[in-house]
């Protein structure tokens, strides 16, 4: 557990330093956010905080080489997350490019499955599920469709979600902390080896995420831009999709104490990163059929994605993407929790994040602000 904390510190770090390089680096190259419509700065700000982003997680992966227990868990750890740090600085070069030239939509979805095929050819794909005791083989056609379904389904649903300042920052930021609880007491509790691929990505992609809030937090002074965004999107899914691909069935297959002993262990890869995103791919499909159906591309932009109506209904931009994190912590711990636990605990639990979090999002607006979010609301000029 030390040596991932490092690898935490170390991607968070990095980031956090980098994200000043990147800034001045949008900022001569003209990578700036102008306003729009939609939009909800008032001023440009600069792109390209995937280039930051991208550093940090490149320099945790350097850093967990070296360390011992980790660069001791053999080369398939450190091989399968090679793959995925190229395959994210292809969609990150793609992201830049979009940054820069504004490309248009078929020609990213062409570059998010160029990537999403450079994983498949480097065998980081599903191959088995196991539920109730009872192993289901995946064929590799079907292995490499349903992983390339995942991936880009992942990396837009992140794109899209990117519209509240530090908001997919810190969504990802929560999935990869709860994917990282995961994959770490799957292996405690099946006595299995824990330097994993999937725990040393998550841990390391929290960290970049961290170390990118700071920077991006209203009043944001970078955007992450589609650089950015892709880039977690693909890092979040890949690291799910890496599971399946470093144990048998037998070794993930047994119970420990305090947990259950058929819960979908490796089902949990293709469900975890649509559940630490459901809020967002909910949005993602209100906004396909909105657009539908008002006769429109589905990807013509508008502003009535979710975070814009949290800012409707009486939140700041500030307690606006507290929200939609706390949603996304609901949904991402969980499905952790219901997926290696059970019992009244679990339960209870579950029962009081859920009653948390419906307070704070339909109550609180129409409250006199409570003292301990005060600091969380745009200042107001006298």
């Amino acid at each position: 557990m030390r040596e991932y904390i490092l690898v935490f510190l170390v991607a968070a770090s990095v980031t956090y330093l980098l994200t000043v390089v990147a800034r001045e680096i949008a900022l001569r190259t003209g990578a700036v956010a102008k306003v729009r419509d939609r939009d909800v700065h008032a001023e440009p700000i600069p792109y390209l905080g995937g280039l930051a982003m991208l550093g940090g997680l490149v320099a945790a992966y350097l850093v967990a080489r070296e360390l011992p227990f980790l660069s001791g868990a053999g080369p398939l750890v450190f091989r399968d997350a090679g793959v995925v740090l190229i395959a994210g600085a292809l969609i990150c070069a793609v992201g830049v490019l979009d940054d820069l030239f504004e490309l248009d939509a078929l020609t990213k979805l062409g570059g998010q499955v160029l990537a999403a095929a450079f994983l498949i050819g480097y065998q980081i794909q599903y191959y088995f599920f196991t539920w109730d005791g009872q192993q289901y083989t995946v064929d590799a056609a079907q292995g490499a469709l349903l992983t390339g379904f995942i991936v880009v389904a992942t990396v837009n649903a992140v794109n899209f979600v990117d519209g509240l300042d530090g908001l997919a920052a810190g969504v990802v930021a929560v999935g990869a902390l709860a994917f990282f609880v995961f994959c770490y007491e799957l292996t405690r509790l099946n006595s299995a080896p824990r330097a994993t691929t999937a725990a040393l990505l998550s841990v390391a992609l929290a960290g970049v995420c961290i170390g990118f809030l700071v920077h991006n937090f209203h009043p944001a002074r970078l955007f992450m831009g589609d650089s950015g965004s892709m880039l977690i999107g693909l890092v979040l899914s890949a690291s799910a999709i890496t599971l399946t691909g470093q144990f048998s069935s037998s070794d993930l297959s047994q119970g420990g104490a305090g947990a259950t002993a058929s819960l979908l262990p490796t089902l949990l890869p293709v469900l975890l990163p649509v559940s630490i995103l459901l809020v967002p791919l909910l949005d993602l499909v209100m906004a396909v059929v909105r657009r539908t159906r008002a006769g429109r591309s589905p990807f013509a932009p508008d502003k009535q994605h979710l975070h814009h109506r949290l800012l409707e209904i009486g939140h700041s931009q500030r307690r606006a993407v507290v929200i939609m994190w706390l949603w996304a912590a609901l949904v991402a711990f969980g499905t952790v929790l219901a997926s290696l636990y059970e019992g009244v605990g679990m339960w209870v639990s579950l029962a009081v994040m859920t009653a948390v979090t419906v307070v704070l999002t339909f109550a609180l607006p129409v409250l006199h602000k409570p003292k301990v979010l005060e600091a969380l609301d745009e200042p107001v000029d006298p």
